[in-house]
């Protein structure tokens, strides 16, 4: 079948889903450069999400359920990428990844959701490096600032150095931004799915969970408040790491390890200096048990559902988007005491008025800057599979700068 498309948004209804649709109306218009449309399970609500982003009646709009495997083997390959927001992705995700898998379309999501994530590799790596489809998951807020941060920071090294950074520090100076209702549902469904099968607690803890038959040194904890001498400030748990590191790690070895077998990497929450550095990074890291004891209590995850958090659909609003913002610190150390340090920044709201550029033009790398020759069909992350070429992306269109520090 021709490829009529070169993206569907999958999920184009929801909160998410419909910030892509505006961003890429915004910025590429209808009928221009960039065939795109947008899919979902109820053409009544895909019609009132065109009419509310101000799209024109020509904007296609495809009707399939994400459970509805005929369906969905219909509509995957009419485009080059299919760009999915429809969380929870270990709830709603694996028919339409898997269809993307079996007929040779790419594929990108939003997934931090590590357990599902390794049991997709397990499942339909084989498939989609036969089709040559390229799956690509975390290609928003996580995992793409700092899976492509430690790719920048790297590349830099080599052409400075001649040879890669040992053990790469991921600091987040700032981050400021609200929390949405598909956030929130990805994470508790995380939590019940370890409340059913415990082992998948091992999956979370593991930096390696993601990278099937390669395991590499022990890396630092990152659960408690604890003092970085390079980066000069305390520091405490950083929500995200569990999966960004996963991601790292990932990327490193799909390259076959340009990083080194032994590669270090571990990312923290910088709290500041003295006294009140020390407590903020000490109430961090009691939070963040605090929150994990609560959540792991099936009464407590009801509550937050019925009366403290957004609904699945809710989330910041457009001035919360437009003046959120983020900033990541990497310092890198090498051989003979070489050090480098970049710095990641976004100019938006990290959850979701970043992550809808991110993906947008992760799925437009995809198609159109990333030949199968740079990769070819499996299942990758950003860093792996698009790399300096999405860096470039990212900078031109999306808000984002990388930058050597210092």
């Amino acid at each position: 079948m021709d490829k009529s498309f070169d993206l569907i948004v999958f999920g184009a209804t929801g909160f998410t889903g419909r910030l892509v649709a505006d961003y890429l109306l915004k910025t590429y218009g209808v009928g221009g450069t960039v065939a795109w449309a947008m899919a979902g399970r109820n053409l009544d609500k895909l019609a009132a999400t065109r009419r509310a982003i101000g799209a024109p009646q020509t904007l296609p709009l495809l009707q399939a359920d994400a459970s509805d495997s005929t369906a969905l083997a219909a509509l995957v390959p009419q485009a080059k990428v299919i760009l999915s927001t429809v969380g929870p992705y270990q709830l709603h995700g694996e028919p339409l990844l898997r269809a993307c898998a079996d007929a040779g379309t790419d594929y990108v999501d939003l997934c931090g959701e590590p357990p599902w994530m390794a049991r997709m590799i397990a499942r339909h790596e084989a498939a989609a490096r036969a089709s040559g489809a390229r799956i690509v998951f975390s290609c928003g807020f996580d995992s793409i600032p700092f899976d492509l941060g430690v790719v920048f920071l790297q590349a830099e090294a080599q052409r400075r150095f001649g040879q890669p950074l040992q053990r790469v520090r991921g600091r987040v100076r700032e981050m400021k931004g609200g929390l949405s209702g598909g956030t929130l549902a990805s994470a508790l469904a995380t939590i019940e799915a370890i409340g059913r099968d415990p082992s998948l607690a091992r999956t979370m803890a593991d930096p390696f969970a993601l990278t099937p038959g390669f395991r590499g040194p022990a890396q630092p904890d990152g659960d408690s408040a604890a003092f970085d001498d390079v980066a000069e400030a305390w520091t405490g748990p950083f929500v995200m790491a569990a999966i960004n590191t996963k991601n790292v790690h990932r990327s490193n070895a799909l390259r076959a390890h340009p990083w080194g077998r032994d590669f270090v990497y571990d990312e923290r929450m910088l709290t500041g200096r003295g006294a009140s550095g020390e407590r903020r990074a000490k109430a961090l890291a009691l939070a963040t048990r605090l929150q994990n004891a609560v959540l792991g209590v099936a009464p407590a995850r009801e509550l937050l559902r019925r009366f403290a958090l957004p609904k699945p659909g809710q989330g910041p609003s457009q001035y919360e988007r437009e003046h959120g913002r983020y900033e990541v610190l990497f310092i890198g150390d090498g051989a003979a005491g070489r050090r480098l340090r970049a710095v990641v920044r976004g100019d938006r709201d990290p959850g979701y008025g970043s992550t809808c550029k991110l993906i947008s033009e992760s799925a437009l790398c995809l198609a159109q800057d990333t030949s199968p020759a740079m990769a070819g069909g499996g299942i990758w992350t950003p860093g792996a599979a698009m790399g300096l070429a999405l860096v470039r992306r990212l900078q031109d269109r999306a808000g984002l700068s990388f930058a050597i520090e210092g």
